[in-house]
C-alpha cells in the first residue's frame, strides 16, 4: 500500500496478514506457528500504539509466556474460547472478556485449548527500548535503535 494513501476504513478481518508470522528465534518460533496477526493499526499509520487482530488456531500460543518492561498490552477476545495464562494461574476467557498488562506486571500468554479458532485484538503501546522477560524459558528480547526485537539468551549471549 502506498505510504501516502492510507484507508480511512477497512474491513478487519480483510486486513492482509503479517508477512513474517515471527521474530523468535527457534525453538520458540515453532510454538506460535499457529498464530497469525494482521497489524490494524500499521495500516492507518499509528506510531504511538499498536493494534493487531490475531488469529489462533487449535493448539497456538499467542506468544511465549512474557512481561514487558516499559510497554503495557490489552486484549479484547472477538471469538473462541482461549486459556489465560500467567505467572498468577490460568484464566478461561470468552468472547467479549479482556484483559491488561501494565508494564512490568504479570507474565502473560493466551493459548488456545480448544478444537475452534480463537481471533482477539491485540493493542499495546510502542514506548522505546523496551525488553521482553520470559521467565520460564532461556529468553531475553531487547530492542535494538530502530525498535526491532533482539533474542538473547538469560546470559545475554546472542541466538
Amino acid at each position: 500500500m502506498d505510504q501516502d494513501r492510507k484507508p480511512v476504513v477497512i474491513e478487519a478481518e480483510r486486513a492482509p496478514a503479517r508477512a513474517r508470522p515471527s521474530t523468535y528465534p527457534e525453538p520458540f518460533r515453532s510454538r506460535v506457528s499457529g498464530r497469525s496477526k494482521q497489524p490494524l493499526g500499521d495500516l492507518f499509520g499509528l506510531k504511538n500504539f499498536g493494534v493487531n487482530r490475531t488469529t489462533l488456531t487449535p493448539g497456538a500460543e499467542s506468544a511465549i509466556l512474557h512481561r514487558h518492561t516499559r510497554q503495557d498490552e490489552f486484549i479484547y477476545i472477538l471469538s473462541g474460547h482461549p486459556v489465560l495464562v500467567t505467572d498468577q494461574g490460568e484464566f478461561p476467557m470468552a468472547p467479549g472478556m479482556c484483559a491488561g498488562f501494565p508494564a512490568s506486571g504479570i507474565a502473560h500468554q493466551l493459548v488456545n485449548r480448544t478444537e475452534e479458532p480463537v481471533v482477539y485484538l491485540e493493542i499495546g503501546d510502542r514506548t522505546p527500548g523496551d525488553e521482553g522477560i520470559y521467565p520460564r524459558d532461556d529468553l531475553r528480547a531487547v530492542q535494538d535503535a530502530e525498535g526491532r526485537w533482539v533474542y538473547l539468551h538469560k546470559d545475554g549471549t546472542p541466538y
